[in-house]
């Protein structure tokens, strides 16, 4: 069995970090997927790849995955520059604005 351990990354439709600080051990697919020919749906029959397991450390799911005899490779995150603007959101309607405020 293969796996991968990784920190998921906010998703692109919010600006905010719920369900990123926890690694995530996510398995491998061990078959392909195929299509139904009657109803059109993609059916697998591994079950091992609908399983996400939630842990609070890098190393706590690493322990996890050797004492199970899981092969795992580790994803390491990218971090990014906090975009912290010096007076925040109110600064887009503030009354003070020197330069014209434009889309």
């Amino acid at each position: 069995m293969r796996a991968r351990i990784f920190k998921p990354a906010r998703t692109a439709m919010s600006s905010g970090t719920a369900k990123t600080n926890d690694w995530v051990l996510e398995f491998a697919p061990a078959s392909a997927r195929s299509v139904d020919p009657l109803m059109g749906w993609t059916s697998s029959d591994d079950t091992q790849s609908q399983v996400r397991l939630r842990f609070p450390t890098k190393e706590a799911a690493l322990d996890y995955a050797r004492s199970k005899g899981i092969e795992a490779e580790v994803f390491e995150p990218q971090k990014r520059k906090p975009n912290i603007r010096p007076r925040g959101y109110g600064e887009n309607f503030a009354t003070d604005r020197r330069g014209v405020w434009t889309h």
